[in-house]
C-alpha cells in the first residue's frame, strides 16, 4: 500500500492541531497571570497601573506639578507601553484617583472622576486632569538609583522598569482584584501603620509567628468607616491561610425616631441600597418603615434616613433585618494570591508575604546602596586625576597645547586612566583657579566619608536591616494615618421572619364551594353577604389575624399552608388555592383552620375517628401538601375544632341520625398525623347511611350550639352531662325534632 501524499511548505513548522491549540492557550494563560491580572509582590502592581504610574513620572505630573489632561497620560500609556484599549487603560487610572476605591490613593485627579454611588460615572479622559499624589513618591522615589531592572517596551524604541522600587509593601496598602485563567486574586486594603509595624516586627524578630503579626495587623482597613465585623480568630485563620472572607456593616445612629445610615460597606453605593429597600417596602415586606430619603451630599458623602411608621419600632431590630436581606452588610472574599520574586503565582499568607517583601526590600536597599557606592567610587577616582592635573597644571597645559594626541601623553606622564583623562581634558580653564584645590579636597573628603558608610552598611546585614526599617518608619511617619474601618465583633445578622414583619390584624378568610380564597380584614365580616362568582358559592369561613398560617385540607386528608397576610383581598373573588397548591386529581379543598403553631385542633372524619393534634402539624412548605388525616372508605373530613385545654374540655360528636356523645378530651389522643381513635359508635348495620356530623371541642363552663336549618339549640355545660360516656360509645339521642343535626358551633 503507497503512503498519503502528504504536502510539504518550506520553511513551516507542521505541528498537530491538538499541540498548537494546547500550546496557543497556555501562552495565553501565562499572559494573563503574569503580565495582566496578577500583581506581582514587589511594588504590589499589576503592569498597567505601573506603566500608568510610570509614565506620569516621565510626563513630570509629580505631586507639586500642575495637572494634565489624563488623555495626555493615557495617550502616552497606550503609545509607549500599553497597546490595549485607551478605556481600560483611562479606567484604570481613575480607580487609582478615587479616594473611595483605593485605601491611598496615587493619583490625585481633577474634574468629575465618579462618586461612592456610581464609581463608573466619571467624566472622559478629555474633560478631567490628574497628577501623582505624594505617596506615589513611594514607588517611584528610588526608581533612577539602579534598584530595578529595565526591558524594552512592545516595540524595542524604549526602555520600561520591570517593576517599582516601593519602599512599602503597597500590595497590602490598597489591595487587588484579578481574574486570571484558573486562577484569582482578591487581597483586601490595610492600614499603613499596621503593616509597618508587622513588618519592623519581622525584622526585629524574624521567628514571629502569623499569631505574633496579627497583634500589629488587626485586619483589613478598607477606605469606609463602615465596621469590620469579622471575629479575630477568624481574621488570623484568613492570614494564616491565605484565603477567607471579612464581613463589613453598615454604621448607622438614631436622630430622634429617625434612623440615619452614615457609612456603607467598601464598594456599596447608596443608590443601591436604597433600591433594595425600596423593593422590600413595595412588596409589604417592610411594615415598620414608612420612608427612605438619601441626603448625601458633599459633606456627607453617606446619609440615608429611614423614618420608622412610630416611635415603638424597635431600630436593632429593624437594622439587623435591613443587614441580612441588603447591602448594609456584605461580605468580601480574600485571596493572597500573589505573584512571587520566583515569578510564580502563589497564595501566601501574611508572615511569607511580608518576609518576602522584606527580601525584596533588601535587594532594593542593596541595589541603591551599591549603585550610589559606584558612583561615590568613580567620582573620587575623577577627582583624583583632576588634583593630579591640577598639582601639575603647567605640565598639563604644555602637553595639550604642544601634542598632537595630548590623550595618551598624559596618561604615560601621570599615570592616569582612560576616564580620568577624558574628565581633565574635558574640565574649563576656570575650574582650575587656586581655590578649587581646596573644593576637590573638601569634595574627597566628604565623598570618602560616604563610601565608608556605604561600605559598612552593605557589609552589615544587621546595619542595612536598620536602615531598612528607619526608612519604613520614616514613612509611615510621613504618609501613616489612623484605622478607618473600626474592628467591632459582631454576630452575622439574622433576617426576620415574613410574620415578624407584618402588622398583627384580625383577618376573616374566606373559602368558596369551588376553591376560591380571599382575607377580609376584622372579624365582623358576615361571609355569607360577599358576592361570589356565577355558579359559586360560601363554603366556610375561619378568624385569624393577619401573622399567622391558614391550613387548608382537602378531600383526600392532606393540609396544606399559606400566609394569611398573603391571601388576596375580599373586595374581589380572591383566587384558587390551586394557583397556590398542587392537590391530586379529583381532590377538592374542603375545610380550613387558623392560629399559632401550639394552638391544638380536633381533626376527626365521618366515619367517627379522630385524634388531637397541634396546628404546626397542619402547616406544609410543600406545593403537593402532606398527608394529615387517613380517611377510611367513603369518610369525608370534618370541620377542624380549636381546643382550649387538654385538662378540662369536653369532645363532642354528634351523627346524622341525632346520636350525640360527650367525653373528656384527655380520652382523646394526640398525634401528628393518622387515623385516630374511635370517637362514637356506628353499629355496623347503619355505616352505609349514618355518619358523623360534627365533632367539637368545649371549654369548661361554654356552651354546644346545635344547628339545624333555621333553628339553634344551645345545650350548656351542664346540660352536656346528660350525654357523657365512654370514648367509643353510642352516646344519647338529641329530643325529637333536633335529630336531624348540620353543624355544631362553641361559645
Amino acid at each position: 500500500m503507497n503512503d498519503p501524499v502528504r504536502t510539504v511548505f518550506h520553511g513551516f513548522e507542521q505541528i498537530p492541531l491538538r499541540e498548537y491549540a494546547e500550546r496557543a492557550y497556555l501562552d495565553y494563560s501565562m499572559y494573563v497571570v503574569l503580565d495582566r491580572a496578577l500583581p506581582f509582590i514587589g511594588d504590589g502592581l499589576k503592569p498597567v497601573q505601573r506603566r500608568i504610574i510610570y509614565a506620569m513620572s516621565e510626563l513630570g505630573l509629580g505631586a507639586t506639578s500642575k495637572p494634565k489632561k489624563s488623555a495626555r497620560t493615557v495617550g502616552d500609556v497606550i503609545g509607549k507601553f500599553h497597546p490595549h484599549g485607551d478605556s481600560a487603560c483611562y479606567e484604570a487610572l481613575v480607580l487609582m484617583a478615587q479616594p473611595f476605591s483605593y485605601r491611598y490613593p496615587l493619583i490625585e485627579g481633577q474634574g468629575n472622576f465618579g462618586s461612592p454611588d456610581d464609581p463608573k460615572s466619571f467624566a472622559a479622559m478629555r474633560y478631567t486632569e490628574s497628577k501623582l499624589t505624594p505617596i506615589a513618591e513611594v514607588l517611584l522615589g528610588e526608581l533612577a538609583h539602579g534598584t530595578v531592572d529595565w526591558a524594552p517596551n512592545f516595540d524595542g524604541t524604549l526602555e520600561e522598569p520591570t517593576w517599582l522600587p516601593a519602599r512599602l509593601p503597597h500590595l497590602l496598602l490598597n489591595g487587588t482584584t484579578g481574574i486570571a485563567v484558573g486562577m484569582a486574586t482578591d487581597v483586601p486594603p490595610h492600614n499603613l501603620n499596621e503593616i509597618v509595624s508587622a513588618c519592623v516586627r519581622l525584622l526585629d524578630d524574624p521567628d514571629a509567628t502569623v499569631a505574633d503579626l496579627c497583634e500589629h495587623v488587626r485586619g483589613p482597613d478598607y477606605p469606609t468607616t463602615a465596621e469590620i465585623i469579622t471575629p479575630a480568630a477568624d481574621l488570623r485563620a484568613i492570614y494564616e491561610t491565605g484565603h477567607g472572607s471579612v464581613r463589613a456593616r453598615a454604621t448607622f445612629e438614631k436622630e430622634g425616631t429617625n434612623i440615619v445610615v452614615t457609612a456603607l460597606p467598601y464598594q456599596v453605593s447608596p443608590g443601591k441600597v436604597i433600591e433594595q429597600i425600596a423593593a422590600q417596602m413595595r412588596a409589604k415586606k417592610l411594615p415598620w418603615l414608612e420612608d427612605i430619603r438619601d441626603e448625601s451630599d458633599h459633606a456627607n458623602p453617606v446619609r440615608v434616613v429611614l423614618v420608622p411608621r412610630s416611635n415603638r419600632v424597635d431600630a436593632e431590630q429593624l437594622m439587623g433585618h435591613l443587614f441580612a436581606t441588603t447591602d448594609l452588610e456584605r461580605s468580601y472574599r480574600v485571596n493572597l494570591n500573589i505573584i512571587g520574586l520566583d515569578g510564580r503565582p502563589q497564595v501566601k499568607d501574611l508572615r511569607s508575604l511580608l518576609l518576602e517583601w522584606l527580601s525584596f526590600r533588601s535587594d532594593t536597599v542593596t541595589r541603591r546602596l551599591q549603585h550610589r557606592l559606584d558612583k561615590v567610587e568613580r567620582r573620587l577616582h575623577l577627582l583624583e586625576g583632576l588634583l593630579v592635573a591640577f598639582l601639575n597644571l603647567d605640565e598639563v597645559i604644555r602637553i595639550i597645547r604642544t601634542e598632537d594626541e595630548p590623550r595618551p601623553v598624559l596618561q604615560a606622564r601621570f599615570g592616569l586612566s582612560d576616564d580620568q583623562v577624558d574628565y581633565i581634558l574635558e574640565t574649563r580653564l576656570r575650574q582650575l583657579a587656586r581655590l578649587e584645590e581646596m573644593k576637590i579636597r573638601g569634595e574627597q573628603d566628604e565623598l570618602a566619608r560616604e563610601r565608608e558608610q556605604l561600605a559598612a552598611v552593605l557589609g552589615s546585614k544587621a546595619k542595612l536591616r536598620k536602615l531598612v526599617k528607619d526608612e519604613l518608619l520614616a514613612d509611615a511617619k510621613k504618609f501613616g494615618d489612623a484605622r478607618r474601618s473600626p474592628l467591632v465583633a459582631r454576630g452575622a445578622a439574622q433576617a426576620l421572619a415574613e410574620t415578624d414583619l407584618v402588622a398583627s390584624e384580625p383577618v376573616t378568610i374566606v373559602l368558596s364551594q369551588k376553591g376560591w380564597v380571599r382575607a377580609a380584614k376584622g372579624h365582623d365580616v358576615d361571609a355569607s353577604t360577599l358576592s361570589y362568582r356565577e355558579g359559586d358559592g360560601l363554603l366556610g369561613a375561619v378568624r385569624g389575624r393577619s401573622t399567622q398560617q391558614v391550613a387548608f385540607l382537602d378531600s383526600t386528608g392532606r393540609a396544606y399552608s399559606t400566609l394569611a397576610h398573603g391571601l388576596p383581598s375580599a373586595r374581589g373573588n380572591g383566587e384558587p388555592l390551586t394557583g397556590r397548591f398542587s392537590p391530586a386529581a379529583g381532590a377538592s379543598f374542603v375545610v380550613m383552620a387558623s392560629g399559632d403553631a401550639d394552638t391544638r385542633y380536633t381533626l376527626a372524619s365521618s366515619a367517627g375517628y379522630g385524634f388531637v393534634t397541634r396546628f404546626e402539624n397542619l402547616t406544609s412548605r410543600q406545593k403537593a401538601g402532606k398527608a394529615m388525616l387517613s380517611l377510611p372508605e367513603g369518610a369525608q373530613v370534618l370541620s377542624p375544632s380549636p381546643v382550649g385545654s387538654l385538662q378540662s374540655d369536653r369532645i363532642v360528636a354528634v351523627t346524622s341520625a341525632g346520636h350525640l356523645l360527650a367525653f373528656p378530651i384527655a380520652e382523646l389522643p394526640e398525634l401528628d398525623r393518622g387515623k385516630g381513635n374511635k370517637i362514637i359508635e356506628i353499629p355496623k348495620a347503619k355505616r352505609g347511611t349514618e355518619r358523623v356530623v360534627a365533632v367539637a371541642a368545649v371549654p369548661e363552663g361554654g356552651s354546644l350550639l346545635v344547628h339545624s336549618g333555621a333553628r339553634t339549640m344551645t345545650l350548656s355545660w351542664r346540660d352536656l352531662e346528660g350525654y357523657l360516656g365512654a370514648r367509643g360509645s353510642r352516646g344519647g339521642l338529641l329530643p325529637r325534632g333536633w335529630q336531624k343535626v348540620e353543624a355544631l358551633s362553641v361559645e
